[in-house]
C-alpha cells in the first residue's frame, strides 16, 4: 500500500473507531475527532517519542488532551499504538466501570497524562510539565548525558483558548521561555452552542506572538506535509513555546461537517453510516481495524522499546558516574522523603504569639534543603504566605535577564532554581501545580490567601479526583485577617474544600500543629493537602499541660480533659478558635465543670480513624457539645449531634482591627462560657 493510502486508512480507522464508540454509547463528541485526526496521527506517529509497553517510561514525551471531550481520539490512539487497552474497552466507552471514560481520567486509562475536560485545564497542565522538564534538566544532566530531554504536547481547542485560565497560563509559559512545549490548536470556529463568530473574533496569532510564542499557521487540517513541517519547525524553536494553528473542519466528512450541531451529538445509525461513506471507508463492521493500518500504528511498540533501551543505558553510566544524583533522582520519582528530612524542624515555645503561616514559612524552610524536589510558590503573595524558599534560587530562563531583581530569594536565576513565581494567577497556578505532579520528579506547592482559593477551584478539584500531590498552604484564613474587610475574609471557603473527596484540608491551631501538619503533608502522597492558616498570631499551647500537637496526624484528639470522670461538655474547635476554647476551658474546670477541648484540625482524617478512637474522643452519651469556627457552620453538624451548639458565622465579615471582629461578632470567651453553662443548665 502506497504511503499516501496508508496514512488516509490509519487517519480514517481513528475516525471510525470514534464514530463506532460514541454511536454504541448514544453519548460522545464526534465532531473533533473527524477534524483533528490527521494532526493527532502525524503527532503519533512521526514525532510524539513514548512507549506503550511502559507508559510512565519518565523520559517520555507528554501528551496532553486539552479538549478533553474529544476522548475517543485519543483511546482510538491508544490502543491502535499499543497501550495496555482493548477494543472491548473502546466498545465500552462512556460505560460504568469502563477504561474509557466520556472524558480522560489519569490513573485510570493507561496512557492518559491528567484529567481533562473542564477547558483550559490541560491547557495550564501542560505548562506545568513543560515547567517540570526543564528543571529536571537543569539539575540532572549532565555532559553528554542528557537524561531529561522530552516534549510536551497538547491538543487545544477554540473553547480552551477562550477560557482565562489559558490566557494565564501562556503568558507565564511565554516568559519562562518554555522552548519544549508544542501546542496544536484545532483551529474549527465552532463551539457547543454557536460560531465563534458569534463570541469569539480576536486575533489569536497575534494575542500568542504578543505573549511571546512562537506561531504557525496551517490552512488545510487535512494537509499532513504543512502538518509535520510546522511541527518539525515547533520542535527546533528552542526559546520560545509553540502554537500551532491548524484549521480544521469540525466534523470533518459528516453530514453535519461545519455545524455545532456535530460538536457533541452522536451522528445516529445513519448519520455514521453516510460518514463512513464519505470517508471511503469500505467496512459496514463496526469497530473494525484493518490489518494493514494497525501493523503500521503498532510500531509505535518497537520504535518506544527502543528509545527506552536506549535511554536506560545513558542513565545507567550516568548513574555510575553521578551517584549521588541517581539517588536523588529515584527517591523524587516515587516520593520517599531522605532520611532525616525532618531533623531540623522547629519546635516552638509554649506561649509564643506567632501567626500558623509565619510558623509554616519557618517550617518550609527547614524542610526544603532536605527535601531538594520540593517546588512552589505563590500568586505574588510570598512576603504575605511566607512561601520564599531562602537561598534556593529563582526558576527562571537563564535567556532572561532580570532587570529587577527584588523580591529573588537568593541562589539560581535560572531553570535550576525552586522558587516558582506564578505572578497574580491563581487559576493558572492550580493548573500548573497539577502539570507539576502528574510530569512526576518535583513535588510542588502553590500559596495564595484563602479567599483566593476560589480562583483555582477547578484545578484543585481535578488534583483530588487525580490523586495528584499538590499542597495548597492557604493563609489569611478567616474574618480575622481585619482591616482588609469582607473582601478578603472567607467565610464559605472552609467548607466548600471540606466537601472535595479525596482533599485534606488541615488547618492547625498553633505553631507546633503547623509543624505535623507539614509532616502530614509532605507524607501524603496519594492526593493533595490544603493547609490553612492564619494572618494573626495565635499562642502557642503549652504541650506539657496539654496533649501533645503529634494527635494532629489522627485528624482531632483530645487536647485537654479534666481528667475527673467522663465529661459534662466538649469544645470543638480547628486553627485558631482552639486556643479561645482551650481559654473557655480553664474557666469552667474553674467551676468544677468536668470539660473537654477537642483540636479538630483535619476532619477527612478524623472521619477515616477506627470507631473505637472516635468514640474515645468523642463519646456518644456526651451530647453537649459546642463547636467553634470563624467559618460557615455547615457540616459541624456532624460532629455536634442535636443537642450541641455551632459557633459560627451566617455573615459576611467587616474591615477592622481583629480584636475588634472577634468582639463584634461573638467570638469571645465570655460568649462562649456562657453558652456552655446555659448548654449545661438546659434538659
Amino acid at each position: 500500500m502506497e504511503d499516501r493510502a496508508l496514512d488516509e486508512l490509519c487517519i480514517n480507522t481513528i475516525r471510525t473507531l470514534a464514530l463506532d464508540a460514541i454511536q454504541r454509547a448514544n453519548s460522545g463528541h464526534p465532531g473533533a475527532v473527524l477534524g483533528f485526526a490527521p494532526a493527532a496521527y502525524v503527532l503519533w506517529t512521526k514525532f510524539l517519542k513514548h512507549n506503550p509497553k511502559n507508559p510512565d517510561w519518565p523520559d517520555r514525551d507528554r501528551f496532553v488532551l486539552s479538549a478533553g471531550h474529544a476522548s475517543m481520539l485519543l483511546y482510538a490512539l491508544l490502543y491502535l499504538t499499543g497501550y495496555d487497552l482493548s477494543l472491548e474497552d473502546l466498545r465500552n466507552f462512556r460505560q460504568w466501570g469502563s477504561r474509557t471514560p466520556g472524558h480522560p481520567e489519569r490513573r485510570l486509562t493507561p496512557g492518559v497524562e491528567v484529567t481533562t475536560g473542564p477547558l483550559g485545564q490541560g491547557f495550564g497542565n501542560g505548562v506545568g510539565m513543560a515547567i517540570a522538564e526543564r528543571h529536571l534538566a537543569a539539575v540532572f544532566n549532565r555532559p553528554g548525558y542528557e537524561i531529561v530531554d522530552h516534549y510536551v504536547y497538547a491538543m487545544v481547542s477554540d473553547g480552551d483558548l477562550m477560557e482565562g485560565v489559558a490566557a494565564e497560563a501562556a503568558s507565564l509559559a511565554g516568559h519562562l521561555r518554555l522552548g519544549k512545549l508544542v501546542y496544536l490548536y484545532d483551529c474549527n470556529r465552532v463551539t457547543l452552542s454557536e460560531s465563534t463568530d458569534l463570541s469569539f473574533t480576536e486575533e489569536v496569532a497575534k494575542r500568542f506572538e504578543a505573549y511571546g510564542w512562537h506561531v504557525q499557521d496551517v490552512p488545510d487540517g487535512n494537509d499532513l506535509e504543512a502538518i509535520e513541517a510546522s511541527i518539525r519547525v515547533a520542535r527546533e524553536e528552542r526559546d520560545r513555546p509553540s502554537l500551532i494553528l491548524v484549521h480544521t473542519r469540525i466534523g470533518y466528512g459528516s453530514p453535519k461537517e461545519g455545524s455545532y450541531e456535530v460538536h457533541g451529538t452522536p451522528l445516529g445509525e445513519e448519520g455514521v453510516r453516510a460518514t463512513k461513506r464519505n470517508l471511503g471507508w469500505p467496512y459496514e463492521e463496526p469497530f473494525t481495524v484493518p490489518e494493514e493500518a494497525l501493523r503500521h500504528f503498532r510500531k509505535a511498540v518497537e520504535r518506544g522499546e527502543r528509545w527506552e533501551t536506549e535511554w536506560r543505558r545513558t542513565f545507567e553510566a550516568w548513574a555510575e558516574a553521578y551517584p549521588d544524583l541517581a539517588t536523588l533522582w529515584r527517591r523524587a520519582h516515587r516520593h520517599e522523603l531522605p532520611e532525616g528530612w525532618d531533623r531540623e524542624l522547629p519546635a516552638f515555645p509554649e506561649g509564643e504569639l506567632i501567626a500558623t503561616r509565619a510558623a509554616s514559612g519557618r517550617v518550609l524552610n527547614a524542610i526544603a534543603p532536605r527535601v531538594p524536589w520540593l517546588v512552589g510558590g505563590s500568586a505574588d503573595l510570598n512576603p504575605s504566605t511566607n512561601t520564599a524558599m531562602r537561598g534556593l534560587g529563582d526558576f527562571q530562563s537563564p535567556a532572561h535577564r532580570i532587570e529587577d531583581p527584588q523580591g529573588s530569594s537568593g541562589g539560581p536565576v535560572d531553570y535550576r532554581g525552586r522558587n516558582l513565581h506564578f505572578g497574580v494567577r491563581e487559576h493558572a497556578m492550580g493548573a500548573i501545580a497539577n502539570g507539576l505532579a502528574a510530569h512526576g520528579g518535583v513535588r510542588p506547592f502553590a500559596a495564595t490567601f484563602l479567599v483566593f482559593s476560589d480562583y483555582m477551584r477547578p484545578p484543585i478539584r481535578l488534583a483530588a479526583l487525580s490523586e495528584l500531590p499538590v499542597i495548597y498552604v492557604f493563609t489569611h484564613d478567616s474574618v480575622f485577617v481585619g482591616e482588609d474587610g469582607p473582601t478578603h475574609q472567607p467565610v464559605e471557603h472552609l467548607p466548600s474544600l471540606r466537601a472535595i473527596p479525596n482533599l485534606l484540608v488541615i488547618r492547625p491551631a498553633d505553631a507546633n500543629e503547623t509543624v505535623e501538619a507539614w509532616r502530614v503533608a509532605l507524607e501524603h502522597t496519594t492526593g493533595p493537602v490544603a493547609l490553612v492558616l492564619t494572618r494573626q498570631p495565635v499562642p502557642t499551647l503549652d504541650r506539657a499541660r496539654y496533649a501533645p500537637a503529634s494527635g494532629l496526624r489522627r485528624g482531632g484528639y483530645v487536647l485537654a480533659d479534666s481528667g475527673e470522670g467522663p465529661p459534662e461538655l466538649i469544645l470543638l474547635a480547628s486553627g485558631s478558635e482552639v486556643a479561645l476554647c482551650v481559654e473557655v476551658y480553664e474557666r469552667l474546670v474553674r467551676r468544677g465543670v468536668r470539660a473537654r477541648v477537642v483540636s479538630l484540625p483535619c476532619w477527612e482524617l478524623f472521619d477515616i480513624q477506627p470507631r473505637e478512637y472516635r468514640e474515645a474522643v468523642l463519646p456518644p452519651h456526651v451530647e453537649r457539645r459546642i463547636a467553634v469556627e470563624a467559618a460557615s457552620p455547615l457540616g459541624w453538624e456532624r460532629y455536634v449531634g442535636c443537642r450541641g451548639r455551632v459557633v459560627a458565622l451566617d455573615r459576611f465579615g467587616a474591615s477592622a482591627p481583629y480584636p475588634v471582629i472577634a468582639e463584634q461578632l461573638g467570638f469571645t470567651p465570655n460568649r462562649l462560657e456562657r453558652l456552655s453553662l446555659e448548654l449545661l443548665e438546659g434538659d
